[in-house]
């Protein structure tokens, strides 16, 4: 009879045990787990993966992605020796571990050892729930084990590693990483290690720079568990808790942009070019007018990639420099550095040669008469120095003769989106007037020092940069090159005459300084100003931007690279053994203009209306070949004038007509009237 209630006992028992089993495994089955993919940081790398910026989540916090394969093997054994050594072998609870840990808080009153997994840590971590009742615990048992029978134990551990506090704002070890000792954890020493294995179990009470003795007491236990040194243990600890990298901040803003949805944008970048460059845009600013900034693209012209990109000498709104505006974006005036692309073209059409003579005189193009910028006429000179001192009338002759529209197809085939207020170029953007990017100036550079062959810039690793478009012939592109290469480098720059190919500008009213140069394989662009268009007085393109420009170079390399030799097919020659028709520049419209040297009034202009102040009125006349003759509405009144100024006997009021004829017999003629 006890045998047969025994049995049936037993039977009861077990069947219960089955039904508790059953209702258990119900019970975790029907488990709902919490997110699993929770947002992490927008990460923004180098060509060669070294982090450049980091974008916080929405709550403001740090979580960077991490996989396995990016964490010291050596780190994740200590966390998992340290804080659930049976990990691998155990469902999402370690239940002699949760056994002692009961026994010894029965025993003594109070929790002694936690006995959490490392499973249920991720799942306190994935709901953000305490530790302190009970009921918070049963949750991280049921998570844990619908967890363990979900997803695999790397799967979990990676959970863990992504989402582990280390003080402050920062989540996940690699954000830890870089927080507390600034590099990435694929090579931790011991110390550093621990100190990453302790921080999570109380990341503001363990914080190493509020708290240093409560760190290092941690650490030290997690140490001596795994037998370290003394040494080890008495590593110092770090003191501070670093700032993120924040290199290139306008591109990566503009990147994230352009790709809203991207966790990982990769781009051409090069970060330790990079953060020479920002250093060197800071100290450009230094010592200038208030509210002066700066920017500095580096690309290279053979790929198009872009290997710096500085859009402001501080990324903030402090100084009044509106740090926070791109400009390498800003549409500006080119001033003078569009000229090279003006002489390009006209080389290509065979309308001059660099040896040409040219005639830099005083023009007017109707109501518009340009003058060099320091109000000098050098009369004839070769193209070669018209571009070498950069003069203002030989371009304007030309861009009159090639047409304006001309000019700007050739920006935009070169990529560049020029911008003219009222939409229809005039003579004027051969000095700058349009609206040009420092981007656009960089990029065509990098076509002219490409011979000829304009590759769109690239940020993006393997982003598409679309074809190659040619904007000038090889010959043209390397005589500009060649020119722009003698131009004399700054005073004090390390590179030597010939080495380097460079244009400065300055725009109307001193509002931007620019220098743009290039070498055989990297071009640079440099701007200086006020990002609001105010002016900056005595701002220029050769005192500011060009010694920074070289410094730029100096910062890429120690020697540049050489230039390329000239194409083939590249007319060398002097101006008396050019073709007749090249030695001179001459307009389409030259047979029916006048001779260079023949008479010109330069007061009182064609059609001007004078007050009566006398009986006479002043004449003031420029080149003719002495004596001069002077008539007034056909009547001669001074004969054999050896002077360019004198008076003239006109007092009647109404229209008169004033003739000079030279010794030659050409003439010029204006018509005045009187008040």
């Amino acid at each position: 009879m006890i045998r047969r209630y025994g049995f049936f006992a037993l039977v009861v028992v077990l069947g219960l045990m089955a039904g508790l089993r059953d209702g258990v495994d119900r019970w975790v089955a029907e488990t709902a787990l919490p997110p699993m993919l929770v947002e992490t940081s927008v990460e923004v790398r180098d060509r060669f993966g070294v982090l450049l910026r980091v974008f916080p989540v929405e709550d403001g916090r740090v979580r960077l992605a991490v996989t396995l394969d990016q964490v010291d093997p050596d780190f994740v054994q200590m966390l998992i020796a340290y804080e659930d050594k049976r990990f691998r072998q155990h469902n999402g609870v370690d239940w002699p571990a949760a056994l002692r840990a009961i026994v010894q808080a029965a025993t003594n009153g109070e929790v002694v050892s936690g006995g959490s997994t490392l499973t249920m840590q991720v799942a306190r971590l994935l709901e953000n729930s305490g530790t302190g009742r009970w009921q918070g615990k049963l949750r991280q048992v049921r998570l844990a084990l619908a967890m363990e029978r979900r997803l695999s134990k790397d799967q979990i551990l990676t959970l863990y590693l992504a989402h582990a506090p280390y003080g402050g704002a920062v989540e996940g070890v690699r954000a830890g990483s870089l927080a507390w000792f600034g590099k990435e954890p694929t090579r931790l020493s011991m110390a550093e290690a621990a100190l990453l294995v302790a921080l999570p179990q109380s990341p503001e009470t363990r914080r190493p720079d509020r708290h240093a003795e409560a760190a290092r007491t941690a650490r030290a236990r997690v140490l001596a568990r795994l037998g370290a040194t003394p040494d080890q243990i008495q590593t110092p600890l770090p003191t501070t808790m670093q700032p993120f990298v924040r290199l290139a901040p306008h591109l990566a803003d503009r990147m994230r942009r352009d790709q809203p949805h991207a966790p990982r944008h990769d781009l051409t970048l090069d970060a330790g070019l990079q953060t020479k460059i920002e250093d060197l845009v800071a100290r450009a600013v230094t010592g200038q007018a208030s509210g002066v900034s700066a920017a500095i693209v580096v690309a290279d012209h053979r790929t198009g990639e872009v290997r710096a990109s500085s859009g402001s000498a501080a990324y903030s709104a402090d100084g009044g420099a509106l740090g926070f505006v791109d400009m390498t974006r800003a549409l500006r005036s080119p001033g003078s550095t569009l000229k090279p692309f003006i002489y390009g073209l006209a080389f290509e059409q065979g309308l001059v040669h660099p040896d040409s003579l040219i005639n830099d005189a005083p023009v007017a193009f109707g109501t518009y008469a340009p003058k060099n910028f320091d109000g000098i006429f050098r009369g004839e000179v070769t193209v070669r120095e018209a571009l070498q001192l950069s003069l203002n009338i030989p371009p304007v002759l030309l861009t009159d003769e090639l047409g304006p529209a001309r000019l700007m197809a050739t920006l935009r085939k070169g990529g560049a989106h020029p911008q003219i207020a009222g939409g229809r170029p005039g003579l004027a953007v051969a000095l700058g007037g349009v609206g040009l990017t420092l981007d656009d100036m960089v990029q065509l550079y990098a076509g002219l020092a490409n011979g000829g062959m304009a590759q769109p810039l690239m940020w993006r690793q393997g982003g598409s940069m679309g074809a190659p478009q040619r904007i000038l012939s090889r010959s043209a592109a390397w005589h500009v090159g060649h020119i722009l290469a003698s131009v004399t480098p700054p005073r004090g720059s390390a590179a030597r005459n010939g080495q380097i190919a460079y244009k400065t500008g300055t725009s109307y009213g001193h509002r931007d300084a620019w220098a743009i140069g290039f070498d055989g394989q990297h071009v640079i662009g440099v701007w200086l100003g006020r990002p609001d268009g105010t002016p900056v007085p005595g701002a220029f393109g050769g005192d500011l931007a060009a010694p920074v420009l070289f410094e730029a170079f100096g910062r890429l390399k120690l020697v540049p690279t050489p230039f390329a030799p000239p194409p083939p097919e590249t007319l060398i020659l002097s101006t008396a053994e050019l073709p007749l028709p090249l030695q001179r520049f001459r307009p389409r419209n030259a047979v029916f203009a006048a001779a260079p040297d023949a008479p010109v009034v330069s007061f009182p202009p064609d059609g001007a209306v004078l007050r009566r102040s006398g009986d006479t009125i002043p004449l003031k006349l420029r080149e003719g070949i002495l004596p001069l003759t002077v008539l007034i509405n056909g009547a001669p009144v001074l004969t054999g004038l050896r002077s360019r100024s004198t008076t003239l006997p006109i007092s009647d009021a109404g229209f008169s007509r004033i003739s000079v004829i030279d010794a030659m017999g050409r003439g010029a003629e204006v018509q005045i009237r009187l008040d």
